[in-house]
């Protein structure tokens, strides 16, 4: 996990209301909010800072979210596909990467690749279902 990400957005209402409704999952809350952006967070001690920066159209970036369970991920993607992203890799596993790398990727408002990803096994999954 990351200690925190500051990146600028071009809309910045509508990058937040996107983060807030695609990463509920995880449990994400405003931690603080004020004239430069908003800090998001699940437990307080990281964060995803989202600034206002309306003149110019920021870089894309590759953000990757630690999900706990892969319904989770599932969750992210729906959640994120409905608050407007375009679906850049529905859940599933990652073989390339690993056996256990189940992954969802969206580009977000500012053209950004988000991913949510669990690194659970198989085995988890098995054993909580039943």
């Amino acid at each position: 996990m990351f200690d925190h990400v500051v990146f600028g957005v071009t809309d910045y209402e509508q990058s937040k209301a996107f983060y807030l409704t695609a990463l509920a999952p995880l449990g994400i809350k405003v931690l603080s909010e004020g004239e430069m952006g908003v800090e998001l967070s699940t437990d307080g001690k990281s964060s995803l800072c989202i600034r206002r920066q309306p003149q110019a159209n920021p870089s894309p970036l590759h953000i990757a979210f630690v999900a706990k369970h892969r319904d989770q991920v599932d969750s992210f993607h729906r959640l994120a596909l409905q608050a407007g992203a375009k679906d850049n890799g529905g859940p599933g596993l990652r073989p390339d990467y690993s056996g256990r790398y189940y992954a969802a990727y969206v580009i977000g408002p500012d053209g950004h690749n988000i991913e949510l990803v669990c690194h659970e096994e198989e085995s988890q999954v098995n054993s909580q279902s039943g």
